[in-house]
């Protein structure tokens, strides 16, 4: 089955406690993996950060959810144990504990009407009334993920917006792009004047050099092709490789602000040369990675307990 939403781990980590006894958390997850009949593969998914696996994140969330219920509890850094509360929960939830369930608990409600914020939270006056502007917002993506998600949304805009912009360019600034792209990824960075465009006119199908060393005994070469629809087919991709050859040049890279045709991508698998292939979407995404074109709106900081601060 698939990774379960962080309502939905609820129970299987009560399940997980509900001999009473005091249980690191890790065990706890791996129990839950278990009793859930996860494959390797989704215990292993992580979230678009790639820094935390899903499963874990919705454990962890679901283990503060209860904590602040008062179904759970740490009684030390990295444990978990169940409360009277919990072994309630149980017995009254026999398929599912969620969010609609903790708001039971007036701690809890505090807790997540805090943590939530409605718009017009000012006016509510209980706990019944806050609870039904929370069911009209409802989700279950725990707060990590909603945080991921809206980042990654944001990024997919950004990205269409500077395809867009660099396709509304003349073709020789795309040329001067992928220059200043690969050294800002670290490529010929010993030297300002390790890269630049060739002529725009008789080019011979290069547009761009960059001298890995000082002495240019490793060369990259490069070519781009403005494109708006027409995909980048093997013809181009084999026309480029025969300009390498003129160069006696063993590495190039090919980009585009469209896409590659199938046949050019297995034509790369197919060559000794080494030719990397970059589309629109991947030049989009390397800007943004190495700030091209970009500037930087809003910075928000993320902050986990340093349980090494606490630490004998």
């Amino acid at each position: 089955m698939p990774v379960p939403d962080f309502q939905s781990c609820m129970r299987p980590l009560l399940v997980a406690v509900e001999d009473r006894q005091i249980h690191n958390f890790k065990d706890a997850v791996q129990f839950v993996c278990n009793y859930l009949e996860l494959t390797e593969e989704d215990i292993r998914k992580v979230l678009p950060s790639g820094k935390q696996t899903y499963i874990k994140n919705r454990l962890a969330w679901a283990r503060t959810y209860m904590n602040k219920a008062g179904l759970t509890q740490a009684p030390a850094r990295g444990q978990i144990q169940i409360t009277e509360r919990g072994l309630k929960a149980l017995a009254e939830c026999p398929q599912r504990v969620d969010v609609r369930y903790l708001r039971q608990y007036p701690e809890f409600v505090e807790f997540h009407k805090a943590k939530t914020k409605p718009a017009n939270s000012e006016t509510i006056d209980s706990p019944a009334e806050f609870g039904k502007q929370l069911d009209e917002q409802s989700t279950d993506k725990d707060p990590q993920e909603r945080l991921e998600e809206a980042h990654a949304e944001i990024q997919n805009n950004i990205a269409d917006e500077l395809l867009e912009s660099v396709k509304q360019q003349a073709p020789d600034f795309l040329e001067r792009l992928v220059v200043q792209l690969l050294k800002a990824m670290g490529y010929g960075g010993w030297s300002e004047k390790s890269g630049s465009a060739t002529q725009y006119t008789a080019d011979g199908g290069i547009d761009g050099v960059i001298n890995e060393d000082p002495l240019g005994l490793d060369t990259i070469y490069l070519q781009a092709k403005r494109y708006t629809d027409n995909s980048v087919g093997r013809p181009d991709i084999q026309a480029f490789v025969g300009a390498l050859e003129m160069k006696r040049a063993r590495k190039g890279v090919f980009i585009t602000t469209s896409q590659f045709s199938r046949e050019a991508l297995e034509y790369c698998q197919l060559i000794e040369k080494k030719v990397v292939l970059i589309d629109g979407r991947k030049l989009a995404q390397l800007m943004i990675q190495y700030g091209l074109g970009v500037s930087t709106q809003q910075t928000y900081e993320v902050k986990a307990v340093d349980t090494d601060f606490f630490n004998e």
